[in-house]
């Protein structure tokens, strides 16, 4: 089955970044894509972090702009959305909110939202050049979040695991997941991002591959990349990644689709090849 990860450079209108979204959603559906993953602040990449406070969104809520252009975007091309991430709404607390969660919300052919995940590890690095604290105006998630995704059309399954970007720095949340109890090891790990171009540079991909690796799962990677109109510049390069930790697709700067062929009979045959997964003793 062919997934895509959609690359894109977005800015501070929501409804321009809203529109490209959709388009490279119904292109990648056009070239065949069961499943399409959206990056990380694919709706808004605002002049200042507070930006995004003005944006957000009650949960469910799919007449909100940005929740309801995803589920309308999934039921109408008939795949599975990972809808990067978004601005969500704190539960109980008024408006304004000095604070928001940032979600990755996945809706299913159907329109329905399918499940939610709150980004667990917020970044902050400084480096005397470049400063930034996601935790001035977001709040961590509480627990990671797994779904499978029913793909049919005789496809199996596929048994997906959410983060985003800064996540993949901390290995122990997909060991989570992978071994969930009661469930099947993770067959694909979903990182939409925004990594910075001096971090991104160094780590992007090895972290990635390393994820892949040694969770014996594909990786879909969705990135900003590019310079953006708020001046900061995103690595891109977004991924699709297989088990053995080869590259599969990549786009590196701009907007864009990394298109790629997934075999899930790929996923057994390395994990009989070198059953590392079953040789965890910790």
């Amino acid at each position: 089955m062919k997934i895509a990860a959609v690359q894109m450079v977005s800015g501070p209108q929501l409804q321009v970044n809203l529109d490209r979204a959709r388009h490279w959603i119904e292109q990648a559906a056009a070239q065949g894509a069961r499943l399409v993953s959206l990056p990380e602040y694919f709706c808004l990449m605002g002049q200042h972090d507070g930006d995004k406070l003005a944006y957000a969104e009650q949960a469910g809520d799919l007449n909100a702009p940005i929740q309801g252009m995803l589920s309308r975007a999934a039921r109408e091309t008939g795949v599975w959305v990972l809808g990067g991430t978004l601005p969500m709404a704190l539960e109980g607390r008024a408006a304004p909110a000095e604070r928001v969660r940032n979600t990755t919300c996945v809706f299913a052919p159907d329109g329905s939202l399918a499940a939610r995940y709150d980004k667990l590890h917020l970044f902050r690095y400084d480096n005397g050049r470049e400063h930034y604290d996601e935790g001035r105006v977001l709040e961590a998630g509480d627990a990671p979040a797994t779904i499978t995704a029913r793909m049919g059309q005789g496809d199996p399954d596929l048994r997906i695991g959410l983060s985003v970007c800064y996540d993949l720095r901390f290995p122990e949340l997909y060991r989570a997941m992978s071994f969930e109890e009661g469930q099947p090891p993770l067959d694909l790990i979903s990182v939409p991002a925004a990594f910075t171009y001096t971090t991104g540079q160094a780590h992007w991909e090895l972290l990635l591959r390393a994820r892949a690796v040694e969770n014996q799962a594909f990786v879909i990677a969705a990135a900003q990349g590019g310079r953006h109109e708020n001046g900061r510049r995103t690595w891109g390069h977004s991924m699709v990644i297989d088990p053995w930790g080869e590259v599969l697709a990549c786009l590196p700067e701009g907007e864009g689709l990394a298109l790629a062929e997934i075999d899930p009979a790929r996923l057994k045959q390395v994990r009989t090849q070198l059953p590392a997964l079953n040789h965890r003793r910790l």
